[in-house]
């Protein structure tokens, strides 16, 4: 059996693959955000984590409607990829002490995950149109840009500080 399982011969196959995997996705992030959103002390990070976690709540009703319009039901398959991105922003965070360079971390795990987003919905929108799916392609590239500016955002943020930080310490 390779990576995909042997139910995975067709794009279209693949396709409803990276729908399940993304979807699965979006659930671990919903359930992770809260977390960030307690630890982080900065409050532009923390209103960013609270808008993406609303943003995740739509996002995953987003995909539900692409699951129905290409004649499936929502489901999940687990995504080793996430799961293996959000255990390595947790296990950085989780041992540091300093609230500045825990805020510095955080950013860095959301941006880890806002990139696989970002390659997962950019992915799956190119398979939408090959397959003939502008109306999947649609929906799901609202949620690209979404994720798209939620990682500028995470830039604007984490340079604000960086410069703040270096300002600091130059005076």
């Amino acid at each position: 059996m390779g990576i995909f399982g042997s139910t995975t011969h067709t794009l279209d196959d693949l396709f409803v693959h990276g729908l399940k995997t993304i979807y699965y996705a979006e659930r671990q992030i919903a359930e992770t955000l809260p977390k960030m959103i307690d630890m982080a002390t900065n409050p532009d990070l923390r209103s960013g984590f609270e808008q993406h976690l609303r943003e995740t709540e739509n996002q995953r009703t987003r995909l539900e409607q692409v699951f129905q319009m290409h004649g499936r039901q929502p489901d999940e398959t687990t995504c080793p990829a996430i799961d293996g991105i959000i255990k390595a922003a947790n296990s950085t965070a989780s041992d540091i002490d300093d609230k500045q360079v825990l805020d510095a971390a955080l950013a860095y795990g959301a941006q880890m995950v806002e990139h696989y987003e970002i390659a997962q919905y950019g992915t799956l929108i190119a398979w939408a149109r090959e397959l003939g799916r502008e109306d999947c392609a649609s929906v799901l590239s609202d949620t690209l840009a979404e994720e798209k500016a939620t990682d500028e955002k995470l830039t604007r943020i984490a340079e604000a500080r960086i410069n703040r930080a270096a300002e600091m310490k130059a005076g």
